[in-house]
């Protein structure tokens, strides 16, 4: 026996099936820009903690740094600072006294 379907029950499926074909591209252009929206967090996130490590990386090479300069013995730095600061400077003297002779012969 066939059973024949309310014409108004039809009518609202068939708007139903239309209303969600319908809502489809939004749907899905929504879901689009959400992940786009993601994804651009997560890029944001790691350039944050690419900062972070670099700045880390920094001070623990300055710390190197300053730790190689305490770690030095300063009696042997002295002399060393010592020698370079003088190399030289009997030439200079001796330049400088011969220009002073130049202009004042007597």
């Amino acid at each position: 026996m066939p059973t024949t379907v309310s014409p108004m029950i039809t009518d609202a499926v068939t708007q139903s099936n239309v209303k969600v074909v319908g809502e489809a591209p939004a749907m899905a252009m929504g879901s689009v820009y959400q992940t786009m929206a993601h994804s651009t967090g997560i890029l944001f996130e790691n350039y944050v903690s690419a900062a972070q490590q670099q700045n880390i990386l920094s001070q623990a090479a300055a710390n190197q740094g300053v730790m190689q300069i305490y770690s030095m013995d300063t009696m042997a730095g002295a002399g060393a600072t010592e020698k370079v600061a003088q190399s030289g400077t009997p030439d200079q003297l001796n330049t400088l006294l011969t220009i002073l002779r130049v202009f004042n012969p007597t």
